[in-house]
């Protein structure tokens, strides 16, 4: 696809339109590469995130909000939000990741998410880019329980149980799809006491039991 194409789902249009190219080009394909805009783009990721923290959760310490950020800023979620913006269709990647899976590796969704980042600051400015990660990541932060400051899904989902006398979760792999180098797993979470069974999927076991489990804990948090 077009990355023009792109430009709406993120809620900018590129003055520049070369910078969201280069944004999308992986070293596997050629150069400009988008590595040193996703250097770039970390730290501005990372900025932007502690002041909406910061902004938002005003009662909390230093080490309660570095978690939380932490849990937004990692791999897996930014691959999450790259996946939502369907950013595998537009990456540029050379021969052997294309068919190796790499449009849909979370590390490198989660760099070219950093890059385009980056590109969007050197489009525009620092406003420019806070407004895009702000809106992009919203639905996350609209959904961070600061008690659980950062803490794994598995691990919050845990203890939310454990303090309502619960049996712990069970975890079962369904399936695993794709080749070796590219496997994704499917994981199923029952709460049988809740009634809840819920589905997470990801490229590592421990991935899909972490997707799985952040959905159980949405739906007993809502029971």
């Amino acid at each position: 696809m077009k990355p023009a194409a792109l430009q709406p789902a993120l809620g900018y249009r590129f003055t520049r339109s070369e910078l969201l190219v280069q944004a999308l080009t992986h070293r596997s394909y050629g150069s400009p590469h988008n590595e040193r805009l996703e250097f770039l783009g970390d730290s501005l990721l990372n900025c932007v995130i502690a002041a909406l923290l910061f902004d938002a959760f005003p009662q909390l310490r230093e080490g309660d909000l570095s978690r939380l950020r932490a849990s937004l800023v990692r791999q897996e979620t930014l691959a999450e939000v790259a996946l939502c913006l369907q950013l595998g269709d537009f990456l540029r990647l050379g021969e052997g990741e294309l068919k190796s899976g790499g449009f849909r590796r979370p590390s490198i969704l989660a760099d070219a998410l950093e890059a385009i980042f980056g590109a969007i600051y050197l489009d525009s400015n620092f406003d420019g880019v806070a407004g895009v990660i702000a809106g992009l990541f919203r639905p996350l932060l609209d959904r961070v329980d600061p008690s659980d400051a950062g803490k794994d899904a598995k691990t919050a989902l845990q203890e939310f149980l454990q303090a309502r006398h619960l049996p712990l979760p069970r975890y079962l792999l369904r399936t695993t799809r794709g080749e070796a180098h590219a496997q994704e797993f499917e994981v199923e979470c029952g709460i049988p006491e809740l009634g809840i069974i819920s589905q997470g999927s990801g490229p590592s076991r421990r991935g899909a039991e972490q997707a799985a489990a952040r959905s159980a804990l949405e739906m007993a948090k809502s029971k």
